[in-house]
């Protein structure tokens, strides 16, 4: 494997990891507050088709649509249509103490079913299947750092060739690391994930840290399904499913970062890593396993090459369960509704 080879290889992983890191760091605050929401993958939708109709209807509005402009709506539109999925979610389980698994399935499909049927009618109304397009928001999306992109050869296309949105997900992980260990908002947060009661007793609104952080989480979550259709499908609308797969991805990297932010960048990249890993194996080698295996061809082996990231999600969880460290643990409230005359 040549050089470039394989730093197209990481550079690929970077750009499906960013993807996840996002909803993988929206949940993780979620559930730090004991809500466990398993809508990750509708909320991204949400955010996903929201960013992509207002680019839509702005450049379609607009002869000489500016790029950046296009990008500032995008982004508005996603953070706006996510937090009207985490509200929705807030309101059911907390409010309303609706079931936190049933609740989170069905805005899983809420989302993937509105966000594919104004996706069908978006690609109606620019022509057809594969003539969607906002080229001119994508660019702006996925332009790349000025001078640096090229200035140091193969270290730049590593580093710097990616869109904004890229490093925005590291900066928010970081940020989300250090508010959950390091203020006193993420001291409240984690009781109230811990142990609400306690918490309730202290002086700690339970109810408004449950609701923000949901809120906040799925906002982060929402910029995942704007960077899939912005940057990684370019601009256009992908009914697929493929959003939706990389949504329960996030979830279960929560589980691989055992609830930490800052595992959720290295994290991120390794299922990227992994996740394209059949692309860059040698043929040989696949041949080889293929026959090994007695596997009908080496077409075959891609999909036992795509069980990888998920393979080592299990490897690890089972790591961590051994271990039984609590600070590796879910927080001890994930999933019960919190009944304060209970207490």
């Amino acid at each position: 494997m040549t050089l470039t080879t394989f730093i197209a290889w990481i550079c690929a992983a970077i750009t499906f990891g960013t993807i996840i890191m996002f909803g993988s760091v929206g949940e993780i605050l979620t559930e730090k507050s004991g809500n466990l929401n398993l809508g990750v993958p509708g909320i991204m939708y949400l955010g996903a088709i929201a960013s992509l109709a207002g680019a839509f209807f702005y450049e379609n509005g607009n002869p000489a649509p500016v790029p950046w402009v296009g990008a500032f709506i995008s982004l508005v539109c996603a953070l706006v249509a996510s937090l009207l999925g985490g509200l929705i979610y807030s309101f059911l389980t907390v409010t309303l103490r609706a079931n936190q698994n049933v609740t989170g399935l069905t805005l899983t499909i809420f989302g993937g079913g509105v966000a594919n049927f104004f996706g069908g009618s978006l690609v109606k109304l620019s022509g057809g299947v594969g003539q969607i397009s906002v080229g001119t928001t994508s660019s702006a999306v996925r332009a790349q750092i000025p001078f640096l992109s090229t200035a140091l050869g193969p270290i730049s296309t590593l580093l710097f060739s990616y869109g904004f949105l890229a490093y925005l997900a590291v900066v928010i992980a970081l940020i989300a690391h250090w508010v959950l260990n390091k203020t006193r908002v993420g001291l409240n947060l984690r009781a109230v994930g811990e142990n609400p009661a306690t918490a309730d007793a202290a002086g700690i609104n339970v109810t408004k840290y449950k609701y923000v952080t949901t809120c906040i989480g799925a906002m982060i979550e929402g910029l995942g399904g704007m960077y899939y259709v912005m940057d990684y499908v370019k601009g256009t609308w992908d009914a697929g499913g493929g959003l939706e797969a990389l949504g329960w991805l996030a979830v279960a990297l929560v589980i691989f970062t055992s609830w930490k932010p800052k595992n959720a960048i290295w994290g991120a990249y390794l299922f990227g890593f992994c996740y394209w890993i059949y692309l860059y194996i040698p043929s040989s080698l696949s041949a080889a396993l293929a026959k090994m295996l007695g596997a009908a061809n080496v077409t075959h082996m891609q999909n036992l090459y795509r069980m990888i990231p998920y393979i080592v999600t299990i490897i690890v969880l089972i790591i961590v369960s051994k271990r039984k460290r609590r600070e590796n643990q879910n927080p001890a409230s994930l999933g019960i509704s919190y009944f304060r005359e209970e207490r």
